[in-house]
């Protein structure tokens, strides 16, 4: 969690605000019982958070939060997960043909603070748990 903290402290030009969107689905994530996290710092290209649950075990995560950092003043999420762990009732993710590890998946893009977006991810991200918390 230190190194999550160290670049949200890091992160202090927010003109879309996103920052408090990236917050709150990292707790979201973390508020699943037996879920953890890796994080993955590639500066100038994205900083990635990739949600585990400890009963996965054919896949190495159930969702993808990734701050596009190509432009730092700018930077916007891409939320991903598997397609057969989550519904997109709405139609708001793009369904991406081997986007997620080599796997089909959903994202949906998120640049600013649209609280509707913010929870219908957040949503997606409890459904992508439990699919995976239901894992064996």
């Amino acid at each position: 969690m230190e190194r999550i903290e160290a670049f949200l402290d890091r992160w202090t030009e927010d003109p879309l605000e996103t920052k408090p969107v990236f917050r709150s689905l990292l707790e979201t994530g973390l508020s699943l019982p037996g879920a953890r996290f890796e994080f993955h710092q590639r500066p100038g290209i994205s900083y990635s958070l990739r949600l585990m649950h400890e009963n996965q075990t054919d896949r190495p995560l159930f969702a993808m939060i990734d701050v596009i950092d190509d432009d730092p003043s700018q930077r916007w999420l891409s939320v991903c997960f598997y397609d057969d762990m989550i519904q997109d009732p709405e139609q708001m993710g793009d369904l991406v043909p081997g986007g997620l590890l080599g796997s089909d998946g959903y994202c949906f893009d998120i640049a600013g603070s649209d609280g509707s977006i913010r929870d219908y991810v957040g949503e997606r991200i409890l459904e992508a748990g439990d699919a995976a918390s239901a894992a064996h």
